[in-house]
């Protein structure tokens, strides 16, 4: 499990493209028969990913941890961006296909995952917080997500927003997911951009076409930053930062945050004419 610690506002002000990339951006997520996790240290997200081809393969409980089992003190949500596959949770099996997702509360102990196919593996993505109460684990297919359309073809930014775990969906401790999908002609999120210092997110790009990148805007509204995103990439977004972009074709993006509260509609949002 790697580790990203905390920048602050007046060092990543400094920092390089590489220095930028080295802190918040997450390249290695999905390698076949491997668990991949990054530990940061915002609000204690964990941002990995699954992705079995042969067999099952369970999830590791890292030493760092301190715990007698990964979700001891752990919630854990998982949506599934590749082939169909089964989250199995303490003898109780979750088949998922692709953007269906599960939610596994407090205290599960054995989790692993499988494949439908080893010519088309599932890619569970996993975005774990730490949790203070249990909910029920739960599954939620892709057709019964609550979801909403914002956004249009003229402003480049026509999309669907599906909401997972949520007060309108699968209930949590304080973890929240989802995920955005931009149609075809549209290239901006979460534009105009905003922030929310009550809790950090992360975004996972993936469907990212072949040859194509998103170009991620990070940092303070006066000062931004970017990095340049490709597929199933993941950027972490401290809570004082905007998280917006824009791609060269469009896209789709998982979005899940943690932190003090769970309130979707919880933004301060910038100017698109104070951007700088």
């Amino acid at each position: 499990m790697n580790y990203r610690f905390e920048a602050s506002r007046k060092e990543v002000s400094t920092f390089t493209n590489q220095e930028l990339r080295d802190h918040f951006l997450v390249e290695h997520i999905f390698e076949a028969n491997q668990i991949h996790l990054t530990y940061s240290i915002y609000d204690r997200m964990i941002i990995g990913g699954a992705m079995p081809v042969l067999g099952e393969i369970k999830l590791p409980n890292p030493e760092k941890l301190k715990a007698n089992f990964f979700l001891e003190r752990r919630e854990l949500g998982i949506i599934n961006v590749g082939g169909a596959g089964t989250v199995k949770a303490d003898g109780q099996s979750f088949e998922i296909s692709k953007l269906s997702a599960v939610y596994l509360g407090k205290g599960t102990q054995d989790v692993s995952f499988s494949s439908a196919s080893a010519s088309e593996p599932a890619q569970f993505y996993l975005l774990s917080s730490p949790a203070h109460a249990t909910y029920p684990n739960e599954k939620l297919d892709r057709e019964n997500v609550v979801t909403v359309n914002i956004g249009s073809l003229e402003n480049s930014n026509h999309r669907t927003i599906y909401k997972y775990i949520h007060h309108d969906g699968i209930q949590s401790c304080q973890l929240v997911m989802g995920l955005t999908i931009l149609e075809p002609g549209s290239i901006w999120n979460t534009m105009p951009a905003h922030v929310h210092d009550r809790r950090m997110e992360v975004y996972l790009y993936f469907d990212v076409k072949p040859g194509q990148a998103v170009l991620h805007l990070m940092g303070e509204t006066k000062e931004t930053k970017h990095i340049w995103v490709q597929n199933h990439q993941a950027v972490i977004s401290p809570p004082w930062s905007i998280h917006s972009g824009a791609g060269t074709q469009n896209y789709s993006f998982i979005w899940g945050m943690a932190g003090e509260n769970k309130d979707y509609t919880d933004m301060d949002f910038s100017e698109i004419t104070e951007l700088r």
